[in-house]
């Protein structure tokens, strides 16, 4: 949708002075290339990254974990200490990495969801105790000073 408004746009100034502005209409077929060459896909075997004009394949032994820097795609970390860009990949899709992974990359966010489930069971139980810890109270101790004696 947007290589079809770049295009659109592009189209005023070519039909406008075609000798001058012809060559824009360069920058709508560069963007489709980009968006359909730009891809990370994950498997059970490891991640295939596709940049602009190389691939490479990752197994899943090869990496060692991942770095999401500020505004940008997601970054692999490999045994060996380099690092190598994932397009088009952003912390959200961090819990498919991780089930595709085997286990291997963890999900935070489960990882988050399991405690968060566990901190209520424990507030849960706490609870519980508290409540048969407290015994029903007698007649005597709802009763006046002057009349217990």
């Amino acid at each position: 949708m947007a290589c079809a408004f770049l295009l659109f746009a592009v189209s005023f100034p070519i039909f406008g002075w075609p000798v001058a502005f012809g060559w824009l209409v360069i920058l709508p077929i560069f963007a489709v290339y980009v968006v359909a060459r730009l891809r990370t896909t994950v498997s059970n075997d490891g991640l295939e990254v596709r940049s602009l004009f190389s691939q490479r394949t990752l197994s899943w032994d090869e990496v060692k974990g991942f770095r999401f820097p500020k505004r940008n795609w997601a970054r692999a970390e490999l045994t060996d200490g380099t690092e190598v860009t994932l397009p088009a990949v952003s912390f959200h899709r961090l819990p498919e990495i991780a089930i595709a992974s085997g286990g291997r990359i963890t999900d935070p966010f489960a990882s988050a969801a399991a405690a968060f489930d566990a901190e209520q069971a424990e507030q849960a139980e706490q609870a519980e105790q508290a409540a048969q810890t407290d015994q029903p109270a007698t007649d005597s101790d709802n009763q006046p000073e002057e009349e217990q004696k």
